[in-house]
């Protein structure tokens, strides 16, 4: 799945299949601006700032069990958001730092390095989730990735995939093979 926040019209976090397909919303409700994103790969829940709301909040990957985390004055300022056990991550830009929040306990905030103009954080660890044995969009025997010819897109499962063309071609009847 695909996460990402959009707050043009109407505020809201959605999910989507990797091949755009499937589009859901999971948040739409007391949502202003949501600028950041984090997702807990393990057990399945999204993260993200809301920085009109100044909140930092939480549902599983359908929208359900809503808390916030922590709410104030210093979220306004927070960029970028990552999750690694039971700590958020974020960069505050108006007194450069990284926080490390308890995702469990929102009022244990801390301010961990004063990085020089950081808009964006990123966790880096050896298993993010978990390994899948084999994928729609492996290489069959002449190396194409999943069978397409150009770029091949995870779709609702690992099992499933959808084929799609680089600019300038389209997709054959085949639904493989771009011209």
């Amino acid at each position: 799945k695909l996460f990402f926040t959009d707050y043009g019209n109407a505020a809201k976090v959605e999910r989507c299949d990797m091949d755009g397909m499937n589009r859901t919303w999971i948040v739409d409700s007391k949502i202003e601006q949501p600028t950041a994103l984090a997702l807990d790969l393990i057990n399945k829940y999204v993260y993200w700032l809301d920085i009109y709301l100044e909140s930092v909040e939480v549902v599983d990957y359908q929208g359900r069990r809503r808390q916030t985390i922590t709410k104030g004055r210093q979220i306004r300022h927070l960029c970028g958001l990552a999750v690694f056990e039971n700590y958020l991550y974020s960069v505050n830009s108006d007194n450069p730092s990284v926080l490390r929040i308890n995702r469990y306990n929102g009022t244990d905030v801390q301010a961990l390095a004063r990085p020089d103009n950081a808009k964006e954080i990123r966790v880096y660890q050896k298993r993010p989730q978990a390994a899948v044995r084999s994928d729609a969009c492996e290489a069959d025997p002449h190396g194409m990735p999943g069978g397409c010819s150009h770029i091949c897109l995870l779709s609702s499962s690992y099992k499933a995939r959808t084929c799609r063309c680089r600019t300038g071609f389209i997709l054959g009847s085949d639904g493989r093979s771009c011209k």
